[in-house]
């Protein structure tokens, strides 16, 4: 389910807090076919989106993807969005995780995801090269977690969502995310002190 019943807000997650939610306003003007409110919107989440989708699909390419089709669902659903419980943000980051199932289900092999590349110019090649390879096996750890576990960590620990924002972003109560969070935790402890030794 990527968008509420025409007329209806999700049911039940991601409440927004005091009625406000900052992406309305683009969110009407976008469901009216206004291309600059689009391209605020995109500025706005773009580099979010990639990001988690990266996290998700383990290569930059297949997140760039992802990320072109949730923005045209984006412009093709804004109009059907009726303010209520959740955030736009909160169905934008369903979709994104979505998506992104998606595409890994269709791909057969999986590729180790990329390092990431913020490592600081100072340092020596050893300490980069440390530095990658405990990116590269923390990657490889996330991505053989099963889906919905290797979400929650994404969504919460990368993206940092709340547990409440990740539950409707996933549409799982928050125990049943905090019980992802858990067993994911643990799995990727297990795999990566098994890494080590």
């Amino acid at each position: 389910m990527d968008m509420p019943p025409a007329g209806r807000a999700p049911a039940d997650t991601g409440s927004v807090e005091a009625g406000h939610d900052p992406d309305l306003e683009l969110v009407l003007r976008i469901g009216r076919g206004d291309r600059l409110a689009c391209t605020q919107f995109v500025d706005r989440y773009l580099d979010r989106v990639q990001r988690l989708a990266t996290r998700l699909t383990g290569n930059r390419e297949d997140a760039e993807e992802a990320a072109q089709e949730v923005f045209i669902r984006v412009w093709q659903q804004a109009a059907r969005w009726t303010p209520g419980n959740a955030r736009f943000s909160t169905w934008l980051y369903r979709v994104t995780t979505n998506v992104c199932y998606d595409r890994l289900r269709r791909r057969r092999e999986h590729e180790p995801m990329e390092a990431a590349d913020h490592v600081s110019g100072g340092d020596s090649p050893e300490r980069i090269a440390d530095a990658a390879e405990r990116e590269a096996r923390v990657a490889a750890a996330l991505e053989a977690l099963p889906e919905r576990q290797h979400a929650a960590i994404a969504l919460c620990h990368y993206e940092g969502l709340s547990q409440r924002e990740a539950a409707a972003a996933l549409e799982v109560s928050e125990e049943a995310l905090e019980s992802l969070l858990a067993r994911g935790r643990r799995a990727l402890r297990r795999s990566l002190i098994g890494d080590a030794s």
